[in-house]
C-alpha cells in the first residue's frame, strides 16, 4: 500500500512539476515577444552610446594614445552589433597603435581582429593573422586570448570538415592550443568568468556534462541579464541541459533566456533565436517559427555575418514555405466561408422579405387582439366576483385558525398558478401570430398589461384577506425589529414586499423559492429582503419563529 502511495505521490509531483515548467515557458515567451517590440528601443541606446563615442573622438587635441582607448570602446561597442563597423575600427585602431609604435596595442590590435575574422567564419584569415604573431613576448592576457582564438578555429575547421584525414590534423591541433590554453588556467582567478569558461569546456570535451552543467550554474549566476557572457552562457546551458536530460522545455527556457539578453544588449550576432525557431518548427509551431527567423534574419542581415546568414539560409525556406503553405491553407478556408457567408446573406434577404409579408399580418392579427382584449376584461370582471366571493369566505373562515391558514394558502396557490395560466395563454396567442393562425386568435390571446392587471389585484386581495385574518401583524412584526428598522405602510389595508413575504412565513410557508412562485419575485430577490428585515431584527436566531407566533 505505501508503494503504491509513494508511485502516486512521484507522478503528481512530475506532473505538477511539467505543469509548473510549461507556464513558466509560457511566460518566457511572452517576455520575448515583448523585448522583441522593443527592439528598437535598445538600439537607440546603443547608437546613442556609439555617437558620444565619436564626439569624443572627433573633438581637436586628442592624443593619439586616446584615440586608441577611445576607438578601443567603440570596437566593444560595436563588436557583436555591425561586422562592418568592427573590422573598420580595429584597422583604424592597428593603424593608431603602428602609428605611436606600441608593440603591445599592435598585438592587441591583431588578435582582435583575428578574433573577429574567427567569429565571422573566416578561420583561415584569423590563422594567418596568428601566424604573423610571435607568442613569446606576449603577456598573459594576450597568450591566453592567442590560444582562444586558434582553439576556436580549430574547433570550427574539424566540425565542418568532410575530409577524415584533414578533420583529424584540425582536432590535433585543438587539443593542441587547448593544452596550452589550459597551462594559463591556474594564474587565473579561480572565480573568474574566463576559468570558470576553460574548465566548463574541459568537462564537455571529456562528455561530463554534468560537470560542465555544475560550472555552468556558478557563470549564470555570476553573469548579468542584458549582457552578451549572460546570453552566451545560457545558449551553452541549452543545449547541455537537452543532451544531460532531454528536456525540450529546458532547452527552449535557456534559448528564450539567451536570446532576451541578446536583444537587450542589442547583439546583432546571435544563434539563439534562429535555433529556438528551428525547434518551434520541428514542434510544429509555424507562426512563431516564422516569427524568430525572420528576426534573427535581419539581424543576421544588420551585422552582415555570413556564417550566420549561412545558418540561416539552411532553415529559413524550409519555415517559410511552411509557413506560406499554412497562410494559403488559411486563405482557402477564409474564402470558403465567406462563400458560406455570403449564402447565408441571400438566406436572410429571402428570411427577411416573408418576415416583412408576416408583420403586415400581424398588423390584422392585431386588430383581432383588440377584440381578444375586450372578452378577457369580462373574464376579468368575472375574476373579481370570484374574488370577492373568496374574500367573503375567507371572513367567514376567520374563526377557525388551522383551517383559515390552510385556505388562505391554498388560495394564494390556486391564485399564482392562475397568473401562470393567464402568461402561457399570451404566449400561445403569440404563437398563433407569429404561425399566421388568425382564425384562432379570438380563443387564444394574452396581453402582458392583464397578467400585470391580475397581479396587482392579487397583491391586493392578499393584503386585505391577510390582514382580516391577522389585523395586529404589521403592529407586531415591528415589535420584533430595532426601532431604525421599523416598516412603515403607505397606505391602509395594504402590505410592503417584506411584509407579505414574512405574512407567507406566518402562514408556513417557509420555503424560499415557494414564495417567489406565489408572489412572482426571484428567489434570490426573496432571499435578500429575508436576510435585511434580520438583520434590523432584536433577535437574529429566534425572528422567524417569532413571526410565526404573531396573532
Amino acid at each position: 500500500m505505501n508503494i503504491y502511495k509513494t508511485l502516486l505521490f512521484i507522478i503528481l509531483l512530475n506532473v505538477s512539476s511539467s505543469i509548473y515548467a510549461t507556464n513558466e515557458l509560457d511566460s518566457l515567451i511572452v517576455k520575448l515577444e515583448n523585448e522583441m517590440a522593443k527592439r528598437e528601443l535598445y538600439d537607440q541606446a546603443k547608437e546613442l552610446r556609439i555617437t558620444n563615442l565619436k564626439i569624443h573622438l572627433s573633438e581637436p587635441n586628442v592624443s593619439l594614445e586616446n584615440q586608441y582607448f577611445l576607438t578601443k570602446k567603440l570596437i566593444s561597442e560595436y563588436e557583436y552589433y555591425s561586422f562592418d563597423f568592427t573590422l573598420h575600427y580595429i584597422e583604424e585602431n592597428l593603424a593608431i597603435a603602428k602609428a605611436i609604435d606600441n608593440s603591445y596595442f599592435i598585438k592587441e590590435s591583431t588578435l582582435r581582429l583575428a578574433k573577429l575574422l574567427a567569429t565571422s567564419g573566416r578561420y583561415d584569415e584569423s590563422i594567418k593573422l596568428l601566424e604573423d604573431i610571435s607568442s613569446k613576448n606576449l603577456s598573459d592576457e594576450l597568450i591566453r586570448a592567442y590560444y582562444i582564438i586558434y582553439k576556436r578555429c580549430y574547433s570550427e575547421l574539424r566540425s565542418i570538415s568532410t575530409v577524415k584525414n584533414i578533420s583529424n590534423k584540425y582536432n590535433k591541433l585543438y587539443f593542441v592550443y587547448k593544452d596550452s590554453l589550459n597551462a594559463q588556467i591556474s594564474k587565473l582567478d579561480a572565480n573568474s568568468d574566463l576559468y570558470l569558461k576553460l574548465i566548463e569546456q574541459n568537462y564537455r570535451d571529456a562528455a561530463d556534462t554534468k560537470k560542465a552543467l555544475e560550472v555552468n550554474s556558478k557563470r549564470l549566476a555570476m553573469a548579468k541579464m542584458g549582457s552578451r557572457e549572460f546570453a552566451m552562457v545560457a545558449f551553452d546551458r541549452s543545449y547541455m541541459s537537452y543532451e544531460l536530460h532531454g528536456n525540450r522545455i529546458d532547452q527552449k527556457k535557456y534559448l528564450i533566456l539567451s536570446a532576451i539578453s541578446d536583444i537587450q544588449s542589442s547583439v546583432k550576432d546571435n544563434a539563439s533565436m534562429s535555433n529556438l525557431a528551428v525547434i518551434l518548427f520541428e514542434e510544429g509551431d509555424v507562426d512563431k517559427a516564422h516569427n524568430y527567423i525572420s528576426f534573427s534574419f535581419e539581424d543576421a542581415k544588420f551585422y552582415n555575418s555570413k556564417l550566420r546568414f549561412l545558418d540561416i539560409s539552411n532553415v529559413l525556406p524550409v519555415i517559410a514555405k511552411a509557413y506560406e503553405t499554412k497562410n494559403i491553407k488559411q486563405s482557402n478556408r477564409l474564402k470558403k466561408q465567406l462563400i458560406f457567408i455570403s449564402v447565408l446573406s441571400l438566406i436572410l434577404a429571402v428570411a427577411l422579405f416573408f418576415i416583412f409579408k408576416q408583420f403586415r399580418k400581424i398588423k390584422i392579427g392585431r386588430e383581432h387582439l383588440k377584440t381578444a382584449n375586450l372578452q378577457l376584461k369580462d373574464l376579468n370582471e368575472q375574476l373579481n366576483s370570484s374574488n370577492t366571493d373568496l374574500k367573503r369566505l375567507y371572513e367567514e373562515l376567520s374563526a377557525v385558525d388551522t383551517i383559515k391558514e390552510q385556505y388562505v394558502g391554498s388560495f394564494l396557490n390556486l391564485y399564482s398558478e392562475y397568473i401562470d395560466k393567464l402568461d402561457n395563454y399570451r404566449k400561445n396567442v403569440r404563437k398563433y401570430i407569429v404561425t399566421n393562425k388568425t382564425n384562432d386568435l379570438l380563443e387564444l390571446v394574452k396581453s402582458k398589461n392583464i397578467i400585470d392587471e391580475e397581479l396587482k389585484l392579487f397583491y391586493t386581495n392578499f393584503d386585505k384577506s391577510f390582514l382580516h385574518i391577522y389585523p395586529n401583524f404589521i403592529e407586531g412584526f415591528n415589535a420584533l425589529l430595532k426601532e431604525e428598522g421599523k416598516i412603515v405602510v403607505k397606505k391602509e389595508n395594504t402590505l410592503t414586499v417584506e411584509l407579505r413575504i414574512f405574512a407567507l412565513i406566518r402562514l408556513g410557508i417557509v420555503n424560499s423559492s415557494k414564495i417567489s412562485k406565489i408572489l412572482r419575485y426571484s428567489v434570490n430577490t426573496i432571499y435578500n429582503y429575508r436576510v435585511k428585515v434580520r438583520n434590523n431584527a432584536l433577535d437574529r436566531e429566534t425572528f422567524e419563529d417569532m413571526v410565526k407566533k404573531i396573532m
